[in-house]
């Protein structure tokens, strides 16, 4: 009988410190979307500026690609 009152009187504290613990950590959370949201048109630019990259990219190693199969089927047709 007085092992399961303790246990209950236990079982309060912790859900009491976890509810503290949620609390705070959701007010950091908070915090934290603050300053993470000015920084998105930040990230939405460099993720534009990485697709042009990427596409000149593309684009180089295509005509390199394109060049060298055409300078080796000339060297065999010659």
């Amino acid at each position: 009988m007085v092992n399961s009152c303790l246990n209950v009187i236990v079982k309060n504290d912790d859900q009491e410190i976890t509810l503290l613990e949620s609390d705070i950590t959701s007010n950091k959370d908070l915090k934290k979307n603050n300053f993470k949201t000015t920084n998105v048109n930040i990230l939405l630019n460099r993720v534009r500026l990485d697709k042009k990259r990427t596409f000149k990219k593309r684009i180089v190693f295509s005509f390199f690609l394109v060049a060298s199969i055409t300078s080796v089927i000339v060297y065999f047709i010659i």
